[in-house]
């Protein structure tokens, strides 16, 4: 299985910018994590990064028949990129869309699990368990 993760502006800011919202951890630091579990699941993992929407678009139009899908972080262009948005649904290849912070910031969760169906209970147990321990590991 080929997995892509792209990643859209300022990320590679992470660990300087704005810390107290995005986390301490650099951009490589997750790229590693993220490749370290993709290794265990047997997936081979991809990974882009550009500050630019339309190197954005053509990794994106670049998935096909190159990807059995995609993580992707598209940071600001989420909200103002009509052109990421409509190169996703061109390709046809399945992806989830990822946000380092919470962006139902309205109200008081840690953070929010969708779409997952069961697996969304996993899913939020391990991510409240992780940060329960990084806020006592300090």
């Amino acid at each position: 299985m080929r997995i892509a993760v792209l990643n859209g502006p300022n990320l590679n800011l992470l660990g300087e910018r704005e810390p107290d919202v995005y986390g301490r951890a650099t951009l490589a630091e997750v790229e590693a994590a993220t490749q370290e579990r993709a290794r265990a699941l047997g997936v081979e993992c991809t990974w882009t990064q550009t500050n630019h929407e339309g190197q954005l678009v053509e990794a994106i139009q670049g998935l096909r028949g190159r990807a059995d899908g995609a993580v992707i972080n598209a940071a600001a262009f989420t909200h103002t990129s009509l052109a990421v948005r409509d190169a996703l649904l061109a390709v046809r290849v399945p992806f989830v869309e990822v946000h380092l912070s919470n962006i139902f910031a309205r109200e008081p969760a840690v953070g929010v699990v969708t779409g997952f169906g069961a697996d969304s209970y996993r899913l939020g147990l391990e991510g409240l368990v992780g940060y329960l321990g990084s806020r006592h590991a300090r």
